[in-house]
């Protein structure tokens, strides 16, 4: 029996002895931030064109940011008319916002500040486009007539025409009918659709309507200018990090210097973005004081 239990036990101790034992794990680093750090930020952009072509314009900045910037993913948020973005960035939403030059200004009044300018401040201008078969030649000849703009808020295409129009002898609340439309390409359409005898816009959407839409745009043409002001700005919250802040300020700014950037830029129908700050856009609190004084409230009737 002890025999029998001797040579049991030694082959329990060989089996034991030869089952493999388990290979150790190398420790794995990474230096990709987890999912679960990725932290998501809305950028909300005021209707420049209807929500799909800001899609389509501005979606490879927003990946360029998000690839550059690995830590953070940017959300791109469109907005289906002037108003709703206005409500958005009041009741403090979004986190980054590319508003207008008069939305700025309601912007800082609820905590957001400037961090670039984008585009060339002398592309925005407010300009009136009318029909080649349309005899029209000075501004006082719009007595009685119908124009069309994209919103009451619209600076480059709402503000300025109608300054530009009170200067040059038009009372805007009486003599012509003003008629808001929603958007920048649907105050050109009207034009050519002939529901107005002119329609106010400025350079980037009519630039982009002369691509999509050349056979109408050859039936369309620039009658006035305005002059030009400041350009729209890139916007933070007060509470976004600075850090991310200055990466983002830094990578756009940036973007003329590499053959990726220029090709963003050209999709966005923007020269490029410049450093700019909330005193910045004081020239535009000044020319809002003399429109308001002289013109309408920009909001309310």
């Amino acid at each position: 029996m002890k025999k029998q239990n001797f040579i049991f036990t030694f082959i329990i101790i060989l089996i034991s002895a030869c089952e493999r034992q388990p290979t150790e794990k190398n420790l794995q680093y990474s230096t990709s931030p987890t999912e679960s750090e990725i932290v998501t930020y809305r950028l909300a952009i005021h209707p420049l064109h209807n929500p799909q072509k800001l899609f389509e314009s501005y979606q490879p900045l927003v990946d360029y940011i998000n690839q550059e910037i690995p830590t953070i993913y940017i959300e791109l948020e469109a907005s289906r008319d002037y108003p709703t973005f206005e409500n958005k960035f009041r009741a403090r939403e979004p986190d980054l916002l590319l508003p207008n030059p008069w939305q700025t200004l309601q912007a800082m009044d609820n905590g957001y500040h400037v961090i670039a300018m984008a585009g060339d401040a002398k592309d925005f201008k407010g300009i009136f486009i009318i029909r080649k078969d349309n005899t029209l030649k000075k501004p006082s000849e719009l007595k009685g007539k119908r124009v069309s703009y994209p919103a009451r808020t619209a600076l480059a295409a709402a503000i300025m025409p109608q300054f530009f129009l009170h200067n040059n002898g038009i009372d805007t609340n009486n003599d012509i009918d003003n008629i808001y439309v929603g958007s920048q390409e649907s105050s050109i359409m009207n034009v050519y659709l002939g529901n107005v005898t002119v329609g106010a816009t400025w350079p980037p959407p009519w630039r982009l309507f002369q691509k999509d839409h050349p056979e109408q745009a050859k039936q369309l043409k620039v009658i006035w200018q305005t002059p030009p002001l400041i350009n729209n700005s890139v916007m933070v919250r007060d509470d976004f990090p600075d850090a991310i802040s200055k990466q983002i300020q830094h990578l756009i700014v940036n973007l003329t210097k590499s053959a990726q950037g220029k090709v963003i830029l050209t999709g966005m129908e923007t020269a490029q973005f410049t450093l700019a700050k909330d005193e910045s856009y004081n020239v535009v609190r000044r020319y809002i004081k003399r429109f308001e004084k002289k013109v309408r409230l920009v909001e309310g009737n």
